[in-house]
């Protein structure tokens, strides 16, 4: 059942079908087409949402609450001292010192993380300390530099293995005396 038959419990007039009942009009092909493609997108929309909604419920939380904290791992991005898939989805457990507004919550953060840093999305930055090791690979036909990297402020393993190109594009200043 369409969307609009569920709410108002009669088919929807569409411009192909404005007329009265019994009266006979043609309506050009494309304008047909075009309004049978826009009434398969609202109704899975409408499915879509239906679903979405069916898993979602309002959460509050009280002060002195233990929360944990979602953070977002995008491509490209060092969060955490592990990349893609393997990035967690939320950190903590923290406790919830301050409600704000009916979601937002101040939150009491371990030492390790006060002097995090964040980008203009607000997504965490996390700053290499010092390259402790060299190595090269060989990677089909090519040979690719790898350098072992120690992280400020991660909660996991602070040591990773991530290419020589890509670290000094991004922080030349640790090359500077390498």
């Amino acid at each position: 059942m369409a969307p609009y038959k569920a709410l108002y419990g009669r088919k929807c007039r569409m411009p192909s079908c404005w007329l009265e009942a019994g009266e006979k009009h043609f309506a050009g092909p494309e304008l047909v087409h075009h309004t049978a493609k826009k009434l398969r997108v609202i109704s899975a929309q409408s499915c879509q949402k239906s679903y979405a909604d069916k898993k979602r419920r309002p959460i509050t939380f009280d002060v002195d609450d233990q929360v944990l904290l979602k953070v977002s791992p995008w491509k490209g991005l060092i969060t955490f001292a592990k990349h893609g898939k393997l990035s967690p989805c939320f950190i903590g457990p923290f406790k919830v010192l301050q409600r704000i507004g009916n979601q937002a919550c101040q939150l009491e953060f371990p030492d390790e993380l006060q002097e995090i840093r964040n980008d203009e999305d607000r997504r965490l930055v996390e700053e290499p300390e010092e390259i402790v090791d060299h190595k090269r690979k060989k990677l089909r036909h090519k040979m690719i530099d790898f350098v072992l990297v120690r992280w400020k402020h991660t909660t996991g393993p602070n040591l990773t293995w991530e290419t020589k190109s890509e670290m000094k594009s991004r922080y030349p200043h640790l090359f500077a005396t390498a």
